[in-house]
């Protein structure tokens, strides 16, 4: 076998790897995954999962990584795309809905659900991951003020917040309801109200 063709088919081990414990995250909401029973899903060895990642802990950054490029890669093309305001924070908020509606074991990760009794660098890189999406929220309000003169009543960190604590509980609730709960219920009434303090 050819070191390309090793190198792919590490790479595809691991992903393997990866997708298991995002559906057993999905599978079996509130419940830890231990490694001897994700390795029975793979359908490999504990060995062979050491292989592939040094801890478990590893593997939930690996996740932590793809999340953090859908969300911010996301909230970046929005940017890019879109250009008045209150649609970004709109786009942005929804984004993130949809993300966890899609991928139920990754809003596992993204609430901290999953890491419970993880190592404590994985609940800090969650609070920083959510301190950037506020970071951005914010961002967004504060051009508003400085490109369009827009003056709120509300200082943008306090509204910036105000739109990450509905997101952020919206994902709790689809999260601790077994996924029963959608994030985007509501979603439209819900938004309207959150819209009239931002144009406050």
């Amino acid at each position: 076998m050819s070191q390309q063709a090793r190198s792919e088919q590490k790479t595809n081990r691991r992903e393997s790897i990866l997708q298991s414990l995002t559906m057993m995250l999905e599978k079996s909401p509130g419940k830890p995954i231990t490694t001897a029973a994700l390795a029975a899903e793979v359908g490999v060895s504990e060995a062979a999962l050491y292989r592939h990642f040094p801890s478990k802990a590893r593997m939930f950054e690996a996740l932590l990584d793809y999340i953090e490029d859908i969300v911010l890669g996301g909230i970046n093309r929005i940017m890019e795309h879109e250009k008045d305001s209150l649609t970004r924070v709109r786009l942005c908020a929804r984004l993130l809905l949809d993300f966890a509606t899609t991928s139920p074991g990754m809003a596992r990760i993204y609430t901290g659900d999953a890491l419970s009794g993880e190592h404590e660098r994985l609940r800090q890189r969650v609070a920083g991951m959510a301190d950037k999406v506020e970071a951005q929220f914010k961002q967004i309000l504060r051009e508003r003020r400085l490109r369009d003169g827009f003056q709120s009543e509300l200082d943008e960190g306090i509204l910036a917040n105000l739109v990450l604590a509905f997101v952020e509980g919206k994902i709790v609730q689809f999260v601790r309801s077994g996924f029963t709960r959608k994030p985007s219920d509501h979603f439209d009434q819900q938004w309207s109200l959150i819209e009239q303090q931002l144009k406050k």
